[in-house]
């Protein structure tokens, strides 16, 4: 059974629970739920939700990605699929597809964080801007991943300092979270 709305509802409910600071930046995911829009099809333009795995090893870093289309380093992550069931097994199997990693264990009980960004428009696919809600899990890497990246959405990856996490908030719980 795919992910429903009811599930993503559920886990932001815990998630504001655990970091109710964050409810004023999720005012539009909230917001797509109450109108019960379908937050889980990319063709959600307004905003859907994504899945993502901050995966850090035994050195304290952390593995990003540099997404092809976008060009930016990024944590794994991406759309949610028809045979996902939760927003977890979504973030897992994004790590997975895209660095061919398979994480050990979370390190975080429930997502880590949840971040709404914009994303421009594509002709090439024809879709407008439109905006990512993506709930980010924290795992540990077992120590002797060797990764193996899907080159048709990645073109590098780095293992880098989890001090160095550009995003504040998800830097600050990565951190109190090791």
């Amino acid at each position: 059974m795919a992910i429903t709305a009811d599930h993503i509802s559920t886990t932001l409910a815990t998630y504001l629970d655990r970091f109710p600071e964050d409810r004023a930046g999720l005012a539009v995911p909230l917001g797509l739920l109450a109108d019960e829009a379908d937050v889980t099809s990319r063709r959600e333009f307004r905003g859907h939700f994504t899945a993502g795995a901050v995966l850090v090893n035994h050195k304290r870093e952390a593995l990003l990605i540099n997404h092809r289309t976008l060009d930016k380093w990024l944590t794994p992550g991406g759309h949610l699929e028809p045979e996902d069931t939760t927003l977890l097994g979504a973030a897992l199997r994004e790590l997975t597809e895209e660095t061919g990693v398979s994480a050990t264990g979370l390190a975080s009980v429930g997502p880590i964080h949840i971040d709404v960004h914009a994303i421009p428009k594509n002709p090439a696919k024809g879709e407008p801007g439109h905006l990512h809600i993506d709930v980010r899990f924290l795992f540990k890497a077992s120590g002797t991943d060797l990764v193996t990246l899907q080159e048709e959405e990645v073109t590098g990856y780095a293992w880098r300092p989890v001090e160095g996490i550009a995003d504040e908030t998800l830097r600050t719980r990565v951190l109190a979270a090791l």
